[in-house]
Order: structure tokens, then sequence, then C-alpha cells
């Protein structure tokens, strides 16, 4: 087989509720947004629901588990990022431009963010918290084409 570069793709996905304290900034992408609607949301660090879904879709590319665990230095890089935002409010389209350049200078790679709402369905809809998933391309080393890198426990990395 030929050798080529080495793709993995990791998925991330990230809800929180809004937080009853008032004064919590509501932080997503890196970019606190203010304005009617935006309340904090609730969580044991940022609750950047944005931020972690890429995190835990670069850290699900490398085989390396979710943010809950050490990323050592794995030699993989990330070559592009898209995230979906799902938020009834507050309005985010004027800080998607902001949001995906911090995540793309946070990366090292182009973050594309889109925002959509839930369209009154389900938590999100009724506006209860925030949403966001997000897909990442990786690129490292090489390996065989058609082939996969696998750990003891069959497991892809």
């Amino acid at each position: 087989m030929t050798a080529g570069p080495a793709l993995r793709v990791g998925q991330g996905l990230d809800v929180h509720a809004f937080s009853d304290d008032p004064a919590r900034a509501l932080v997503l992408g890196g970019v606190e947004i203010t304005g009617e609607g935006a309340r904090g949301l609730a969580g044991h660090s940022d609750a950047d629901a944005v931020s972690h879904a890429v995190a835990d879709a670069v850290l699900g590319a490398a085989g390396l588990g979710d943010l809950g665990r050490h990323m050592p230095d794995a030699g993989w890089v990330p070559v592009n990022a898209d995230c979906t935002v799902v938020a009834e409010r507050p309005r985010l389209a004027p800080h998607v431009p902001t949001m995906a350049a911090r995540l793309s200078d946070a990366l090292g790679a182009p973050v594309n963010v889109k925002a959509t709402r839930a369209e009154g369905l389900g938590a999100l809809g009724r506006a209860e918290g925030i949403a966001c998933t997000a897909v990442v391309l990786l690129v490292g080393g090489s390996a065989p084409v058609g082939g996969a890198d696998h750990e003891a426990d069959g497991e892809a990395r």
C-alpha cells in the first residue's frame, strides 16, 4: 500500500443550561456575549460550550478521549474545524466572526462558526440553555492508505 498523510476526524458536543447567577458572563468561542437575552451558562469552568465542543473534537480526532483527560503532544495538527451553536437567544449572528477569529487563533487553523435556533423544540427551543457541535480534521504522520492506527484494545486512535 502507498503511504499517505494520516487524517483523523473528531466530533465534539457540549451543552450547558443557563445559570441562575445574574453576574455570570456568557462566553462562547472565547467571546463575551452581551445584550438582550445574554445569560451566563452554568458549569464548573467558564461553560464556554463552543470552545469545549471544539476541544473535544480535537481530542476525539487524536484518539485522546475528552476534556477530562490530559492531552499530551500527540503530533497531530489541526487542518480546520466547523461548529454549529444552537441557541434561541441571545442573537449570536453579530458575534460569529469574532468567535471564529478567536477560535482560529487558539486552534492554529481555520474555524467556521454557524449559529442556528431550535425553533421552539425541546429544552434548547425553550431557551433553557445552549448547545454546540463541532467537527475537526487533524493531519499527522503517515499511514498506509486504507489502513488505520489501532491501540492494543482495538479502538482507533
